[in-house]
């Protein structure tokens, strides 16, 4: 079972509350940026506890300090280091082995997440953002898929992620210039669904996750992986799913005791079973 604890030199804050788990950044130096080997394993590491633990019904993923996440550490960009290392055939396993294992990790989640964007999200750090299902965000946070700035791409699925977030044209804007937008233009734009005020953006997320952690967690799970199928598959592959897994969701016990609760006028009490 996960509980609070903290990665090595507090790379990575983890706490949780009753049913919820909170990932802090927490590299404020770097501004939060995430291509580190010791920072991607960090989050990896967390990923794979909080999916092979039933207990966990929402994750809340945010930064400490006045970022959310720079994403690439661009000193490390200068210097060919870390990730960004060694020959061509090098660095694309670099990547593979790197930054898009987090990637795998985080959206690969069956468990749901917030991002709470609590400052600048550029690059990798806006991906991350939208690695997650839901994003809410304070008045000062700032988006950029900014890798042309730097003269790369996205290297860890953004181009996959980010259309999908905004829609095709909106993405391509934020690529091909590399500037960022503002927590308004995000809202607008369907990147983030609202916008708080910075002190009551933990509040706010922490809300919202306590909203999703009421419901029945496998009837969750399974939920969040048909919306993931329903992305890319077919309306026909879709349904298959759909019924196998309403087959599994009515032989549940935590669908007893919805069904009951409302028959009964009582607030529900799920159990995971």
């Amino acid at each position: 079972m996960l509980n609070t604890a903290t990665t090595p030199a507090d790379r990575l804050l983890i706490e949780r509350a009753e049913d919820i788990v909170t990932l802090t950044l927490n590299q404020p130096d770097t501004r939060n940026a995430i291509t580190d080997a010791a920072m991607v394993e960090a989050l990896v590491s967390a990923c794979e506890t909080i999916q092979a633990d039933d207990t966990v019904r929402c994750v809340i993923i945010t930064g400490a300090g006045k970022g959310f996440s720079s994403g690439g550490n661009v000193k490390h960009m200068r210097d060919k280091a870390g990730l960004f290392g060694g020959a061509p055939a090098q660095l694309r396993e670099n990547y593979r082995r790197g930054i898009q294992r987090v990637t795998r990790a985080v959206f690969g989640l069956d468990v749901p997440t917030i991002a709470a964007v609590n400052g600048p999200a550029y690059g990798a750090g806006c991906d991350l953002a939208l690695m997650c299902d839901m994003r809410i965000c304070a008045e000062t946070a700032v988006f950029a898929e900014n890798f042309v700035k730097v003269g790369i791409i996205p290297g860890d699925g953004g181009a996959w992620l980010l259309p999908r977030a905004v829609g095709r044209a909106r993405a391509a804007e934020m690529a091909f210039t590399g500037e960022p937008i503002d927590a308004a233009t995000a809202l607008e734009w369907g990147l983030v669904s609202r916008v708080v005020p910075q002190d009551r953006l933990l509040e706010e997320a922490r809300t919202l996750a306590a909203r999703v952690a009421a419901n029945p967690p496998q009837a969750l799970r399974m939920t969040k992986r048909l919306m993931r199928e329903g992305e890319t598959g077919s309306l026909d592959g879709v349904l298959e799913l759909s019924a196998a897994y309403q087959a599994l969701c009515h032989h549940t016990r935590d669908h007893e005791e919805a069904v009951a609760a409302i028959l009964e006028k009582r607030s529900p009490s799920f159990s995971g079973r």
